[in-house]
């Protein structure tokens, strides 16, 4: 029997708010008993306390799988650093969920905070539900977000989805909040639904797919041509290998091919469908410098949304 938590209501939530779950992953639990990963100490509200204080623990630490069950909203940073193994979560969890994971399998039946999947560099993290803002993102003072993996949402994203990508996939099955991509190195960031303003800004590299209805490009991109990259279907049927059920996957172009971001260079790229791609600069593609400069502006950005000094 896979080891199981099951987190105790009366305490999380009641004697404590919040409950750091780093260092609960399977290769750390490798071989204990029940009662040994009981006395294993966890952080709530910055104090040391047996995990057993907080959650019921059954079955036995096998290396490979770790359930956990319960609203853990509360409980932050699951499956962090993980390298190998699979941790399925029934319930909602809190921020930093799947952090800095190397390899392994994240599951989670419900929504995750902010920070979902922040600095990931390998494996699969897969959400049922809608995640917070900086999801796949750089953490503070860190230059870079994910550098590899997978990560899907089955709901939406919030803000500053993707920001700083180095490598990975990030795919959003439902709405996107504004600045996704932004400052993108590289890697793929793919949004079902709606694709907020403010997309790619500052984008060095790497690739934005906006599958749903009319996104307002960003004015550093300027058009390119309208045509049938064969990655896309690739990529589509790669996502819905791995579990992706957004009827978006089966999109089929051809597709807007956007350059940008200007002022960074020309080598990020977005591809919208043809007939819902929108432009908020001058007519015909070609970059409006008077406006590039108004929307760069600060007096532009009434509430811009902020990355933390990295």
């Amino acid at each position: 029997m896979p080891l199981e938590l099951t987190a105790r209501d009366d305490v999380i939530g009641q004697a404590f708010l919040s409950v750091d779950l780093a260092g609960i992953t399977p290769e750390q639990l490798a071989g204990l008993s029940a009662p040994a990963v009981a006395k294993r100490l966890i952080q709530a509200d910055g104090r040391e306390q047996p995990l057993g204080n907080l959650f019921d623990v059954s079955g036995q630490g096998d290396g490979e799988r770790l359930l956990l069950r319960g609203d853990l909203g509360r409980v932050h940073r699951v499956a962090a650093g993980m390298s190998f193994g699979c941790v399925h979560v029934e319930g909602t969890v809190g921020r930093h969920a799947g952090e800095g994971m190397t390899g392994g399998t994240l599951t989670i039946e419900g929504s995750a905070g902010d920070w979902l999947a922040c600095g990931l560099q390998g494996g699969l993290v897969h959400v049922s539900g809608n995640a917070g803002d900086h999801a796949a993102a750089a953490l503070p003072r860190h230059p870079m977000g994910a550098t590899g993996g997978l990560v899907l949402v089955e709901g939406s994203a919030g803000q500053l989805a993707g920001a700083r990508m180095r490598r990975g996939i990030l795919a959003i099955g439902g709405d996107c909040g504004e600045a996704a991509g932004f400052e993108l190195r590289a890697g793929t960031v793919l949004v079902a639904g709606r694709l907020a303003p403010r997309a790619g800004a500052s984008m060095k590299r790497g690739t934005i797919v906006a599958l749903g209805p009319a996104p307002d490009v960003w004015p550093a991109f300027t058009r390119g041509s309208t045509w049938q990259p064969p990655i896309l279907p690739m990529l589509l049927a790669h996502l819905a290998k791995h579990g992706w059920k957004s009827p978006a996957a089966t999109a089929r172009g051809p597709w807007q091919h956007w350059h940008g971001d200007l002022t960074t260079g020309t080598r990020g790229e977005i591809f919208c469908q043809p007939s819902a791609c929108g432009w908020s600069g001058s007519a015909g593609g070609k970059s409006d410098v008077a406006g590039l400069r108004a929307f760069y502006a600060p007096s532009a950005f009434a509430d811009p949304p902020s990355l933390p000094n990295c």
